[in-house]
């Protein structure tokens, strides 16, 4: 008994420690993300190349720490609970490496945009909204990540309406000033690819927090339909 208490408590502190370090890499693309949109909002060149020079830090932390929870359930081969957290946190580093991709996406098509010079509308405020909603949404994901906290995370998916409703304004928008000024065109489809980004960040949070029902609840609620509508809520 007191050998299995002692591997057990092990086995608390190596998982904590991934954890820990899940939870950096949560601020290292929470970070790179709020550096992408202002580079957009902006157009500073050097701080975009920053953004996309970051990416390959977050790329070897997925590496370093998927390696670990590896090795994590080889040694201790956790079953019922312990397995869930483990799987589920193996499946949030992909989700924040691909939020990491999404913001390099944002900085090279800011570094772009603002390289051609005219772009002939307010770009910055046609995503304003969505790019709040998506900071607010990856933010309480990784809150929500930290604290296990399953009713938080249920709000946050309920509210991933909210994304995907907002990138459906900026397409409508994007489209009424192609249509007025084709001269608009090039920069229209660049606001268009930074919108699509956010959006897809939105998305990541959701599975975030849909990773956190599955371990609090032993849930898995992806590709279920939300109470009282008929389609999916879940990206995947």
């Amino acid at each position: 008994m007191i050998g299995e208490h002692h591997s057990s408590k092990q086995y608390d502190q190596e998982l904590e420690a991934i954890r820990s370090k899940v939870l950096l890499m949560g601020g290292m693309v929470e970070t790179q993300y709020e550096e992408a949109i202002n580079c957009f909002k902006v157009g500073d060149a050097a701080k975009a190349d920053k953004v996309m020079a970051d990416d390959h830090a977050v790329n070897q932390l997925e590496v370093q720490l998927d390696d670990a929870c590896s090795h994590l359930i080889v040694r201790r081969q956790p079953a019922a609970n312990d397995l869930r957290t483990v799987m589920a946190t193996i499946k949030v580093i992909t989700d924040l490496e691909r939020i990491g991709d999404e913001a390099t996406k944002i900085a090279r098509t800011s570094k772009s945009l603002h390289a051609r010079g005219s772009i002939g509308f307010a770009h910055y405020d046609m995503v304003r909204t969505i790019a709040r909603a998506a900071s607010d949404q990856l933010h309480d994901a990784l809150d929500a990540f930290a604290r296990l906290d399953g009713a938080q995370a249920l709000q946050l998916i309920a509210a991933d309406e909210v994304v995907d409703h907002e990138f459906r304004s900026v397409l409508r928008n994007l489209i009424t000033f192609m249509m007025e000024d084709p001269r608009t065109i090039s920069s229209a489809l660049d606001t268009l690819w930074v919108a699509k980004a956010i959006e897809r960040i939105g998305d990541h949070a959701k599975n975030i927090a849909e990773y956190v029902i599955y371990v609090v609840e032993g849930r898995d609620i992806r590709h279920m339909a939300k109470p009282g509508a008929g389609s999916e809520t879940a990206n995947g």
